[in-house]
């Protein structure tokens, strides 16, 4: 699957916007093109003549430049997952009196905004119980508040994992402002939107916020209820809570980005490029829109789309495609221990939804689903070149609904019936198999970035006698995760991977001490269903000589993917760089080759031949 990185287009102006990363700082710089497009018969030939070299220039100026880690918490997406990730690449310009200390389109996680919202409220964080929480890996610094919003019921919106590194909806974080405040309704809800139940405590903060003017519904009969909270919404509803003057909208000048680290970029834009043969086209499309006898069959928006694909599909790439709008959701999610639908993580490949790896515990595990498979239909509905988005809506559904896919599995189609469900991924769990410690990762997330190296370095007070590290149908995540995770096991500054793009070649490099005692004997399992990130960590370790590499070669997914969305929120996806092991081996279509291979069984085999190698 694709590592992502997403920037929109507006008004004819490319602009990078950060998403995930709110505390990466970068300043920005955007390329303004002064002839904005004005109607439906010119977009698409204005469009594509100046996008090439905006995506270009974009990544090439904000994507590759020396940093420290605590100044860089840009990371590439290199997950597989059945939405479009985002890589935030923009500046951070919170202004000193936001609540929130993140750029405008970053989603705000629930450990910040439950934070803020204390701190909104002016909730004294002092005199409270001091009974533990009922939570595990809980920062010490937000006990403080956690204890406040505990004791207000304001956590039961999220059972019983916080999740803190995760991104907060709009119904929940209206939902923990409701109950820190102790609010009720003035009045009978007076509104009724298809996205909040009647009769339920989302229903109940909605009215407040409305009453209170907090917040705008999307449309008259959708709320918005499950979209994620940005920068600037959050700041925009915790500046209300606290009584904040906010006729005017913050100012945001150069005295405050010089507050935060400052990643500088220059950013010289080169000349348009002119799209080839564009007067065939604008000649073909005059006199289709002129002399075509069906004049009802022409449809500006799908011969503009139609094109679009086109043009993409011509460069012979399954990972650089057009994606059409799809209007039924919106194209911004996060990577945040949450998939909903039937718990696969997929990718687009030649025009077919394809399975990278069924998650751990999910309906597609359940119902047989392996790494590979095509799904060709849904419920009769063949998906087969209708788009990523489109592909995706139509395997997606409610929590219990079922959908039957019909499955092409080397070359051989069956029918397999799926139930939804809204899975959660734990990311890192380690057991014992005598005094050898196995860490499964699951997926390269937050979690695992920020909470691996504790949990290892309690593995090595125990003085294991080897580890190994289980990234089995790990589709891959963060390449900051990634890195992170070579900290453990290898020495400071050893590399990672190489970036290669058009004209630039990165290197990331480890910058913290082994957590593991070099000593400890080490094996990494791997299969058809890691990739990317995961592919980046075995390939290392492999290259470093650190780690024997069992099982079955991986997905061979090493190029990244540059997501442009636009403003009527149909994107392009273009492949802009590639990622090799530190010896510089490529690895896309070819994975990573297991030094001992041993083919996936009933019982587990990889598993038992590594703790075989290990105890030798």
């Amino acid at each position: 699957m694709s590592p992502f990185i997403i920037r929109t287009f507006h008004k004819n102006v490319l602009t990078p916007t950060e998403e995930h990363f709110p505390h990466s700082t970068v300043e920005k710089h955007t390329a303004n093109n002064k002839s904005p497009i004005t109607n439906n018969k010119n977009h698409l030939f204005v469009l594509l003549s100046r996008i090439t070299y905006n995506a270009r220039d974009l990544f090439s100026s904000h994507c590759y430049m020396p940093c420290s880690r605590t100044s860089r918490q840009i990371a590439l997406w290199l997950l597989f997952c059945p939405f479009v990730f985002s890589l935030g690449l923009s500046p951070v310009q919170a202004a000193v009196n936001d609540p929130l200390r993140i750029e405008d389109d970053a989603v705000v996680s629930r450990g910040d905004f439950i934070r803020a919202a204390v701190r909104a409220f002016d909730l004294n964080t002092e005199d409270v119980d001091a009974d533990p929480l009922p939570y595990s890996r809980i920062p010490n610094a937000l006990i403080p508040f956690l204890r406040v919003a505990h004791e207000n019921g304001a956590l039961k919106v999220f059972g019983k994992n916080l999740l803190l590194a995760q991104g907060i909806t709009k119904s929940e974080a209206l939902q923990v402002a409701v109950a820190l405040g102790a609010l009720s309704p003035q009045g009978k809800p007076d509104h009724t939107f298809r996205d909040v139940h009647t009769g339920t405590a989302l229903e109940k903060a909605v009215t407040i916020a409305l009453e209170q003017n907090w917040m705008a519904p999307l449309s008259s009969s959708v709320f918005g209820a499950n979209r994620m909270l940005v920068g600037r919404d959050g700041n925009l509803l915790l500046r209300k809570i606290r009584g904040d003057d906010v006729s005017e909208p913050t100012r945001r000048n150069n005295s405050t980005l010089s507050q935060v680290p400052t990643i500088k970029i220059n950013f010289s834009p080169q000349a348009p490029r002119p799209l080839p043969k564009s007067e065939i086209l604008e000649t073909l499309w005059q006199l289709v829109n002129e002399e075509y006898l069906y004049e009802d069959k022409i449809h500006q928006d799908d011969a503009a789309y139609s094109a679009a694909e086109a043009l993409m599909k011509s460069l012979g790439d399954p990972y650089t495609t057009f994606m059409r709008p799809v209007s039924s959701r919106s194209f911004q999610t996060q990577i945040n221990g949450e998939v909903s639908g039937i718990g696969a993580q997929v990718e687009y490949i030649d025009g077919y939804l394809t399975i990278v790896t069924p998650l751990p515990g999910s309906p597609a595990e359940a119902s047989g689903l392996k790494p590979g498979d095509q799904v060709l239909a849904v419920d009769g509905f063949s998906i087969v070149d209708i788009g990523f988005l489109e592909a995706v809506e139509r395997v997606r559904g409610e929590k219990g609904s079922t959908a039957t896919l019909h499955i092409r599995r080397a070359g051989i189609e069956f029918d397999v019936q799926v139930t939804r469900d809204v899975i959660k991924v734990s990311e890192i769990d380690i057991s014992w198999q005598g005094k050898v410690a196995v860490v499964k990762i699951v997926q390269f997330g937050r979690i695992t970035e920020n909470d691996l190296r504790g949990l290892l370095e309690e593995v090595n007070l125990k003085k294991p006698t080897g580890l190994i590290l289980d990234l089995r149908n790990n589709p891959g995540g963060l390449l900051e995760a990634a890195v992170s995770v070579m900290s453990n096991f290898v020495p400071k500054g050893s590399d990672v991977t190489r970036i290669v793009s058009r004209n630039k070649t990165r290197v990331e490099k480890t910058n913290e001490e082994p957590s593991i005692d070099p000593e400890v004997r080490m094996a990494v399992l791997i299969n058809g269903g890691s990739a990317s990130a995961s592919e980046i960590v075995a390939g290392a370790l492999q290259d470093h000589k650190r780690a024997v590499i069992v099982g079955e070669k991986s997905f061979g997914k090493g190029t990244v993917q540059q997501v442009l969305q636009f403003n009527d929120q149909s994107a392009m996806k273009m492949t802009v760089a590639e990622w090799l092991t530190p010896n510089g081996r490529k690895i896309n279509g070819d994975g990573i080759m297991p030094d001992v291979v041993v083919l996936e069984g009933e019982r587990d085999e990889q598993m038992s031949r590594a703790l075989e190698l290990l105890r030798r």
